[in-house]
């Protein structure tokens, strides 16, 4: 059904054009492309254009297809691919309500009405947690000190209730505040290793779209970049108790041990749990007390 003026047979793996003498010493099975005058072939890449194109506009389609691809297929790298083909495809991103999204929410209290509502509540459980370490502290703090320890962990309670315990950060209704962590409706990225630019396995996640991706993401940290175990608290028990008059910086202890000045989403294997080396700022351990004057 085409012209032989201008139709030329290329190769389905990269595009190459036949001769005649190229074409008798290919291997038996090799894949051929037959193109008509004007029409062109770019190998795999364009098998691949033209699949991504069919998501926007046949995602249905696509899905059927992979389906029945999957009932005959014996590879089984390819049947990984197209399992997780149509897992992806099968997301429910924009959906945020309970009613619209049913699968979503199995598995959790029925308090939850809301996908934001969840993972905000999870990002405060994590806080509580941090606080909790930080409080329990205390039996460590030298005893002269302890009531100087309690009320700057009192503070830092404080300040925490104030910021509904950062949940803003996994809600993707806050842009604001949590575009500093998220990309386009909830998509995170794992921030790498804290020695690294990036994470070099370019790990990211929705937890909006899926219930395996919500559950899967409960598997990522929170990781303080200075350690708060080995380096936060113990400068800060020991900045409550050699004061000696100084006005212990409480703001900046809290923002290491709360905020992403000092914390990053990494995805479990980009945890590195090893001693980071890293110490707070000392410059920055004390502040100047206000001072108050008196008119005469």
């Amino acid at each position: 059904q085409l012209p032989l003026a201008g139709s030329r047979l290329c190769l389905y793996e990269d595009g190459t054009e036949l001769t005649e003498s190229y074409f008798r010493a290919l291997p038996p099975q090799t894949e051929l492309v037959l193109l008509g005058p004007g029409e062109s072939w770019r190998g795999c890449a364009s098998d691949i254009e033209r699949l991504l194109a069919a998501f926007c506009s046949q995602q249905g389609a696509v899905v059927e297809a992979a389906r029945r691809l999957l009932t005959d297929e014996r590879a089984p790298h390819r049947q990984k691919l197209l399992a997780d083909l149509i897992h992806n495809l099968s997301e429910n991103i924009l959906a945020e309500n309970k009613e619209d999204d049913m699968k979503w929410f199995e598995g959790l209290e029925s308090r939850f009405k809301n996908k934001s509502s969840y993972l905000r509540h999870s990002c405060e459980s994590r806080m509580r947690g941090y606080m909790r370490e930080v409080s329990g502290f205390i039996s460590n703090v030298h005893p002269a000190a302890r009531d100087a320890y309690r009320r700057v962990i009192d503070l830092m309670a404080e300040k925490l209730k104030s910021v509904k315990y950062n949940g803003c950060y996994f809600d993707r209704r806050e842009e604001e505040e949590a575009a500093r962590l998220c990309t386009t409706e909830g998509w995170f990225s794992c921030q790498g290793p804290f020695d690294r630019d990036d994470c070099p396995c370019k790990h990211s996640i929705n937890p909006y779209s899926n219930r395996e991706s919500r559950i899967l993401f409960s598997t990522w940290n929170l990781d303080h970049i200075i350690e708060k175990k080995r380096a936060v608290v113990p400068e800060l028990a020991e900045a409550v108790k050699t004061g000696d008059g100084r006005e212990v910086n409480w703001e900046y202890f809290y923002q290491l041990l709360f905020t992403l000045d000092n914390l990053k989403l990494v995805h479990i294997a980009c945890h590195k749990k090893t001693n980071h080396n890293l110490s707070c700022d000392k410059t920055r351990i004390y502040r100047k007390r206000k001072q108050t004057y008196e008119i005469s």
